[in-house]
């Protein structure tokens, strides 16, 4: 098992007042996310737990690239993985910052 934290800058604060949001599962191929508006409104943090060892260059990428797609501000994203492809990485961050922006 492999846990670690990617750090990144956001331009903006991202909208919505939702204080936390899960979405996706942790299974074969796949990953969960819980999203917390806890940090400055220029910080944003990717916490990453996974079985899958070896592939933090691929993390540290697939982060960096959506913290400039998505500038999400004041947001901790705290993942545990199962194993999910970088494309099924960026889907499902990019879908909790949508969660956050909906009003619960």
């Amino acid at each position: 098992m492999e846990q670690f934290q990617l750090q990144g800058k956001a331009v903006r604060r991202a909208g919505g007042t939702r204080r936390q949001a899960l979405t996706g599962v942790n299974a074969s191929g796949n990953l969960e996310i819980l999203v917390e508006r806890v940090l400055a409104d220029h910080e944003c943090m990717v916490e990453v737990t996974t079985a899958v060892a070896g592939f933090r260059g691929t993390w540290d990428a697939v982060a960096q690239d959506f913290f400039t797609r998505a500038s999400p501000g004041g947001l901790r994203f705290s993942i545990n993985d199962g194993g999910a492809r970088p494309d099924t990485v960026m889907l499902r961050l990019l879908q909790s910052v949508r969660l956050m922006e909906r009003e619960p």
